[in-house]
């Protein structure tokens, strides 16, 4: 034997290792969590996870200085581009009702690693973010009582001048996290209840703005004397989209939150498109009545609607905004702290983090350690580090995780479903391993005699068209599809963001590489949408596929792109940490890898009555069991 072979059998264990998929299960309702969320707890999960500081602040903001009134547009734009990633987590949310969210749906789909990646991305979000918002609520309600808390904490404790930490600690900010982890530690049903009330709360401020804003509107204030709708112009409308996306961010509790509701496969996907409904209302509503009360250029960036409100007279008003906000912040909190510890606790069950996380408190049935944990952290955070330099990491690992859930969509469209008729992991004889997913391609031996195409195979309509497409083995066309389609998307991405500012391209070479690379998008669309699909009749599935997820995927990356280079070395230095973890624990613990591992050693291929090529895997076992259990099977025909 030549010398390499023996490296190259190990580099091809390792990458084995590194893509391997957890299986498909159909019946996954027995669950150690306590499914006690209906579609409306859902729902307002959902609401209250999107609806936040930024009601109150970034309608301002964006009316200001990006786009005038037409933050209107702005708003609509960006609730269309978060329904197509929205889409795609009702999908898996219905189809896989486990808690996880984006790292479950990668790791069905894509691979043990990119799944851990992604779970380890999102991980750091809801610690960022739940620690941010903690801090806008104590500034919020330091600026009621006219800064008295900060300028007691100052005098008291001192002003800090420490890089990477805050000017003074903020024990506001620490306590109501610490308050909030206990409540949540308390139950799933005591955390909706609660967010069933702040959330109650806020949308009935919300709709107290839309009525009184409505009623003290001057349209005078959209006409051409004031600047027009939209004086910053179709490139102003855009750059506010972008701004307005991260608004709609949020949603993904809902999925999070699948394995406690009772019947995920019909409450995920209406929650989901209930709450981005009057998230999307509310948003556009709101930045409307707030344009048409003053004009957009005399807004106050910082707290435009309680100064609207007190530009005409009604100062109380105000009180009722800031009541909202507080209540609006209160459910963000909420959320971060009820779904970051259930997607540890998806990594953890899993093996792939450490095991404490995945204990559930037999009476109150839910991750109890990973609860308080990640809440004494999130309260560390938020008592000491100064969290403004940090806010735009969030944007990365949300438009990452929206990114690979897309893409999962697309692969798990084209893959076949799992047989239910296959033996289970206890069944005595050999387990049969179908290659159907995009990293095992196999020629198949003889002829196809399914009356009906299997998933990724050319569709038969399109076989006298298209028939060099059809020498491919089933996948193997559309994985290819599939890397050009996502390659194609990040080089249009980087010519449309860098092509006239960085690049400095010539026009004609801008325009070329524009073409090109959308010609190519386009082609890869085509051969995907040529393939067969899987048609789930009993659960939720997206329209126009692969349309959508790849419109998804695009518009994910270009935003990505947007983001700065400082974010994106942040963003690395957190991606090595984590190669770190995974390849120190999760790797060796992987209950997937000691799956493969628990007696899987004789290899053999089965051509069945159907023409379909299989694997069988004979399980250890002592020699006179092995030869009793021969004498009692009939041996399959084997071909090599």
């Amino acid at each position: 034997m030549a010398p390499g072979l023996p490296r190259a059998a190990s580099l091809a264990r390792l990458c084995q290792k590194l893509n391997r998929l957890k299986p498909l299960e159909e019946s996954t309702m027995e669950t150690s969590l306590r499914r006690c969320l209906s579609t409306l707890d859902l729902t307002l999960l959902g609401v209250g996870g999107m609806v936040g500081s930024g009601l109150y602040v970034l309608t301002g903001t964006v009316a200001k200085e990006m786009a005038g009134p037409a933050v209107v547009v702005s708003f609509g734009v960006a609730a269309v581009a978060s329904l197509l990633a929205a889409l795609c987590y009702a999908e898996f949310g219905a189809r896989v009702p486990r808690t996880g969210s984006a790292y479950l749906f990668t790791y069905v789909s894509m691979g043990e690693l990119w799944a851990f990646l992604i779970g380890w991305n999102v991980l750091l979000e809801h610690l960022i973010g739940g620690a941010a918002v903690a801090r806008a609520w104590s500034g919020y309600l330091d600026a009621m009582f006219s800064h008295r808390i900060r300028n007691f904490t100052e005098a008291h404790v001192g002003v800090w001048q420490v890089p990477f930490l805050a000017h003074y600690p903020d024990f506001l900010a620490a306590g109501i996290l610490l308050l909030a982890s206990i409540l949540v530690s308390c139950g799933a049903r005591i955390s909706s209840w609660l967010n069933h009330l702040f959330s109650v709360i806020s949308l009935g401020v919300i709709l107290f703005i839309i009525i009184l804003g409505f009623i003290l509107a001057r349209p005078h204030n959209w006409s051409a004397a004031e600047g027009g709708f939209a004086p910053f112009g179709f490139s102003g409308i855009m750059a506010g989209t972008a701004t307005c996306f991260y608004a709609f961010v949020g949603f993904d509790v809902i999925a999070a939150s699948s394995e406690e509701a009772r019947n995920p496969r019909r409450a995920v996907p209406l929650a989901i498109a209930i709450s981005l409904g009057l998230v999307a209302g509310a948003y556009i509503l709101v930045s409307t009545v707030l344009t048409l009360m003053e004009p957009w250029h005399s807004l106050d960036p910082n707290s435009a609607l309680a100064d609207a409100f007190y530009r005409r007279g009604y100062s109380w008003a105000g009180f009722i905004v800031a009541a909202g906000s507080i209540c609006a912040m209160n459910t963000v909190l909420l959320s971060n702290l009820f779904s970051l510890p259930r997607i540890v606790y998806a990594m953890a069950a899993d093996g792939l983090f450490f095991q404490v996380f995945a204990y559930v408190h037999p009476r109150t049935q839910v991750p109890m350690v990973g609860i308080l944990v990640f809440g004494v952290l999130m309260a560390f955070l938020a008592l000491l580090l100064d969290l403004e330099a940090l806010v735009q990491f969030l944007s990365i690992g949300t438009l990452l995780a929206y990114t690979f859930v897309a893409t999962s969509i697309i692969v798990l469209r084209f893959q076949k479903p799992p047989s239910p008729s296959s033996p289970g992991p206890a069944s005595p004889g050999p387990v049969a391993k179908e290659y159907d997913s995009f990293s095992d391609h196999i020629h198949l031996v003889g002829t196809q005699q399914a009356s009906a195409p299997e998933p990724g195979q050319l569709r038969p309509a399109l076989r006298p068209y298209l028939g060099f497409l059809g020498r491919y083995s089933p996948g193997a066309a559309v994985a290819w599809a599939l890397g050009i389609l996502v390659t194609s998307a990040i080089t249009l991405g980087c010519v449309l963001v860098f092509g006239g500012s960085a690049l400095h391209l010539p026009r004609w070479v801008y325009i070329l590489l524009v073409l090109l690379s959308s010609v190519v998008f386009l082609l890869s669309l085509l051969v995907l949408g040529a393939h067969q699909q899987q048609c789930q009749q009993d659960t939720f599935q997206i329209p126009m596929v692969p349309l959508t997820p790849a419109l998804s995927v695009l518009l994910n990356i270009c935003l990505m792109l947007k983001l700065s280079y400082l974010t994106w070395l942040r963003f690395s230095i957190w991606l090595l940490i984590g190669l770190a973890v995974y390849f120190g624990h999760g790797i060796w613990h992987s209950k997937e890898g000691r799956r493969e591992q628990s007696g899987l050693t004789a290899a053999h291929y089965v051509v069945f009555p159907s023409g379909s090529l299989q694997e069988t895997l004979e399980a250890v076992q002592p020699p006179g069991q092995a030869l009793a259990q021969e004498s009692s099977h009939v041996e399959q025909p084997t071909h090599l």
